[in-house]
């Protein structure tokens, strides 16, 4: 039976799983490791690495190593966290031809999706190599809180790497899935999720039935491990800096060495109260002569280095608690994920903040991955009784558009469930206007200026009339993949339009400024028509059912004149329910989501007979 592997692609390291008669196992690479250094080089002879090939050379080939592509993912050249890793990493980074973000291998500029695809290769081939077969279907995690930019950059990277990316999952609700599967428990659990990049706190109701519901969830996708080791790697440099008057930022082997060393010493603190940090021949003077590097860096004082980014994370947390209307005292379970929570500082604050010790029953670096690879096995058809789950998940922030007067109208709020979709009719703002611009948002802000711009598109073709008159619909979508599309529809005209919104083309803060001024003259004015909008969609909800199990019928009954006449009828509701949406009949469309409904439930007993 072909095997759906679960991968998590961080941002220090990788790691995949697979479920095996029933259980879930974290496959090794070649090298005996479980989880894989998400680094990707090329050598003089044009020779690609990756993994621990990759970091092995780092620092005698540092200008052509890639580490911690994740944190660029999805990201516009002009965003504050690009140009901040610019002046940091040891990689050329350089401006795309869509506003987006290239890396240099060699004299090649490389997409961000490209670099993150040469990992996930990797991890299909240490995974074909254990199971002695082609894999080409994945489950791949990512942050709660990326956005659809960085989603779909990371599916992306999928379809480049060979596999078929069948879902997105959030990774600290891969991790609650990994700890609660088979365990049969009821539990209000937190996941504190603190990688080598990226941040995520969700709160989770994990039920004895399999179901796993995300109540809330808060995180920063520029907060992680990385910023642990700049503050060690800045300590550093400024003590040298005082003592020979040079700055060893200046030289990327040099650079290189230092983030290798800072990234070990916070590991040793973990299990020891200080660590010398001895870098010799680290740089030269003016005068040919050799420096070294030699410091004592404590653990007290490394905290007191960090103490301000485990405080961000804490502050996060509260934000979760909030949203998810709890106390502290609620969470039942505190589940740590990532590498970073091995650090004793984090893991007394989150004991403090929650009154009690955490859970110690997962691996830190393997749980996401576990949980991928769970999800994976669940969505395989076939899959066992035992291995089925449900996963509700939510939209980390709002989905909205620009109306009348520059302000968000939010269509999905933050933390609803998914996959979901909302409309809402709007009319024209202005007399004979006729095209409409849907500048599609996401942020929490009144103003829409202040959220970012995810996609945008123009309904034309309106008919002339005064302002009014003239009605559009919208309606925003978010699948299981936390992948948002947007559509308008003139209602008299039936013209429409719609977006996938896609991985983001880089639009500079001008820009959008430009196009959010010009997107006044196309704002649309709000207009409720609630419960028509509920049983359209829960129509449409239903008649995608049963035409999705349609096939499966025909093929148990089709062959009597009872089953050929239940087809029919079926049929014949769908086109009534459809009737009725294009007519905006509600009372129709009430008896058509009866039928719809009654004509489910038969087909589902069909074929569970059959």
């Amino acid at each position: 039976m072909e095997k759906v592997i679960g991968i998590d692609l961080g941002t220090t390291n990788s790691c995949v799983a697979v479920v095996e008669n029933g259980s879930a196992v974290v496959i090794a690479n070649r090298g005996g490791y479980k989880t894989t250094p998400s680094m990707v080089a090329m050598t003089e002879a044009g020779k690609r690495l990756v993994g621990h090939l990759a970091k092995r050379q780092a620092i005698t080939n540092a200008e052509n190593t890639i580490y911690s592509a994740k944190r660029l993912i999805g990201r516009k050249w002009n965003s504050p966290q690009v140009t901040q890793v610019s002046q940091t990493a040891s990689y050329n980074i350089v401006e795309g031809p869509h506003g987006d973000v290239r890396i240099m291998l060699r004299d090649k500029a490389h997409s961000v999706p490209e670099i993150s695809a040469m990992v996930l290769a990797e991890m299909k081939l240490i995974a074909e190599e254990y199971l002695g077969q082609e894999v080409s279907k994945a489950v791949v995690t990512v942050p709660a809180y990326f956005n659809d930019n960085q989603r779909q950059a990371t599916k992306d990277a999928g379809a480049i790497a060979g596999l078929d990316v069948i879902r997105i999952i959030n990774e600290p609700t891969a991790a609650a899935l990994a700890y609660g599967f088979g365990r049969n428990i009821d539990r209000t659990v937190a996941v504190y999720d603190l990688g080598g990049g990226t941040f995520d706190v969700s709160i989770l109701e994990i039920g004895a039935s399999g179901v796993f519901k995300v109540i809330s969830t808060a995180g920063d996708t520029f907060l992680g491990g990385e910023d642990f080791d700049a503050r060690v790697i800045n300590w550093l440099v400024e003590g040298f800096k005082t003592e020979h008057g040079l700055d060893l930022r200046r030289d990327r082997m040099a650079l290189q060495r230092l983030k290798d060393a800072s990234e070990k010493a916070k590991i040793e603190l973990s299990a020891v109260r200080e660590v010398e940090i001895n870098l010799p021949f680290i740089m030269s003077s003016g005068r040919n002569e050799a420096l070294h590097l030699q410091r004592t860096l404590s653990r007290a004082e490394f905290e007191r280095l960090t103490a301000d980014l485990v405080e961000r994370t804490v502050a996060i947390m509260k934000q979760a608690l909030d949203d998810a209307g709890l106390q502290a005292s609620d969470v039942e379970d505190v589940v740590l994920v990532g590498g970073m929570t091995r650090m004793p500082l984090v893991e007394r604050s989150v004991a403090e903040f929650f009154g009690r010790e955490p859970s110690k029953g997962v691996h830190p670096d393997e749980v996401v991955a576990v949980g991928a690879g769970i999800q994976g096995a669940a969505l395989m058809e076939g899959a066992s009784p035992q291995q089925k789950v449900v996963l509700l998940d939510v939209t980390p922030q709002t989905l909205g558009m620009m109306v009348a007067g520059g302000l968000m109208e939010p269509l999905i709020p933050k933390d609803t469930t998914v996959p979901t979709s909302r409309t809402k009719a709007f009319t024209t703002s202005r007399d004979n206007q006729t095209a409409v611009k849907i500048l599609v948002m996401q942020g929490e802000a009144e103003q829409a200026s202040e959220n970012e711009l995810l996609g945008e598109f123009i309904l034309t073709g309106l008919r002339r009339a005064p302002a009014g008159m003239v009605e559009i619909e919208v309606t925003f979508e978010i699948n299981a993949d936390g992948i948002v599309s947007v559509h308008a529809k003139d209602l008299e005209t039936g013209k429409e339009q719609s977006i996938t919104v896609t991985a983001s083309s880089g639009l500079t803060k001008e820009e959008i400024a430009a196009m959010i001024d010009q997107g006044k003259n196309f704002a649309l004015e709000r207009k409720k028509d609630e419960e028509f909008e509920g049983l359209r969609q829960e129509a449409e909800g239903l008649v995608h059912e049963v035409e999705r199990l349609f096939d499966k019928v025909a093929r148990v009954v089709g062959g009597s004149d009872y089953g050929r006449d239940a087809l029919e009828k079926a049929q014949g509701v769908i086109e009534r329910a459809r009737l009725a949406i294009d007519r905006r009949d509600v009372a129709a469309l009430k008896e058509q989501v009866d039928a719809l409904s009654r004509t489910l439930r038969m087909f589902k007993g069909v074929v569970a007979k059959g």
